[in-house]
């Protein structure tokens, strides 16, 4: 599912205080905002911003955010946050984007593992939102006093992300009045459901002054354990010649005077690479998800296999650091189409381009690639644990 970030942080709120909102006030030496941009590392993100924040927002991170930058888009927001949701939708329109998350720019300390589980929730509802149940007790204030108590049975303390799919919350929130707390009421307006997914109490949105401290706490016990767990994995995969006129290679068709035999579309890069993500993760390789003693996979196109393979890597709070596929061939010549297989790959994998490299090599006329027999591919990742 082709995923986009949108972070709204057009707000103005001053409960936090400060001379300037609170996205832009520095939490561990940084913006808070480029915490919260660093959490979506490697995914598709619209900013949304007050029109007199551009400045500040161009000159994020360490290259800025220009179209040569963290390859940001900076929309303008409205008056009120669902307009500036509706606004960063609205930019996403006719992209491919099938799952948009929603964000607020003050919760920097989301985790990616939370992202997987949002993310994998959609494969069965058409929203999902992090929440914390309510365990403290309930009271009603009035003049300082307690005039009455509630039951915290059934109450969910809401976080974000929230995540949808595109078409159906861009329609809710076009019909929708305004006025709404957060994305999850305008979604249940328009009929949507909404799954409940376990939250996280570091992924705290910052509101009062004291918040800063207790985020800076929470920045600190990482620093201090940065062990990154890193996994890597490879793949290899051979497809023999037959008779056709085109090839699938790494998500891209290319004119040729035979074809790959192959249960699937044959796409012998693609499938290594699968392989190789599947195999960091030690959950097998695509023959054990997607078994071809099944007719429904029959001509399958392999992106399907890469999207999966990658939304596991996310699920078990992973990202992608980079990956490498090498091809095996006398022809088709590969160097004039692997930037083209090199972004399409990308695309698949929702990282940017910088992360995959796609190169060729020969034989040298040796074995079954030399006399043309064949193609063989082999793929190497790392996963790095978010």
């Amino acid at each position: 599912m082709q995923t986009a970030v949108i972070i709204v942080a057009a707000g103005r709120g001053s409960r936090i205080g400060g001379e300037v909102p609170k996205q832009w006030q520095i939490l561990a030496g940084k913006p808070v905002l480029e915490h919260t941009l660093a959490a979506f590392a490697g995914m598709r993100v619209v900013l949304v911003i007050h029109p007199d924040d551009r400045a500040r927002a161009e000159g994020l991170g360490a290259e800025g955010l220009g179209a040569e930058g963290l390859g940001v888009e900076l929309v303008a927001g409205g008056a009120t946050r669902d307009a500036s949701v509706l606004a960063g939708l609205r930019a996403l329109e006719g992209a491919g984007v099938e799952a948009v998350l929603i964000h607020d720019g003050a919760r920097p300390l989301v985790s990616r593992a939370l992202i997987g589980r949002l993310v994998e929730a959609l494969a069965a509802h058409d929203g999902a939102a992090p929440a914390l149940p309510v365990t403290d007790a309930l009271w009603r204030g009035d003049n300082g006093k307690v005039s009455g108590t509630l039951d915290r049975a059934g109450l969910w303390r809401a976080q974000t992300p929230q995540a949808f799919r595109y078409a159906p919350i861009l329609a809710a929130h076009r019909s929708h009045p305004g006025g709404a707390l957060d994305d999850v009421q305008v979604a249940r307006a328009a009929g949507l459901d909404v799954a409940i997914v376990e939250g996280e109490e570091t992924n705290l949105k910052l509101t009062w002054p004291g918040d800063f401290a207790r985020a800076e706490a929470i920045l600190k016990g990482r620093d201090m354990d940065l062990r990154p767990e890193i996994r890597v994995g490879n793949g290899y995969d051979v497809h023999a010649f037959c008779a056709g006129d085109h090839v699938w290679l790494c998500g891209v068709k290319l004119p040729h005077g035979k074809g790959l035999l192959g249960h699937s579309d044959a796409d012998v890069g693609m499938h290594a690479l699968t392989d190789a993500i599947y195999g960091a993760l030690a959950e097998g390789d695509i023959g054990r998800h997607f078994p071809p003693s099944d007719p429904q996979w029959k001509g399958a196109a392999s992106h399907l296999f890469l999207a999966h393979a990658i939304g596991r890597v996310r699920s078990h709070g992973y990202g992608l650091g980079n990956c490498d596929v090498t091809l095996v061939c006398e022809r088709p010549k590969i160097g004039p189409h692997a930037l083209a297989m090199q972004a399409e790959l990308a695309r698949i994998m929702g990282v940017d381009a910088g992360r995959v490299s796609v190169k060729a090599t020969t034989s040298e006329r040796l074995g079954f690639t030399g006399r043309e027999e064949g193609i063989a591919a082999l793929a190497t990742c790392v996963l790095v644990k978010s």
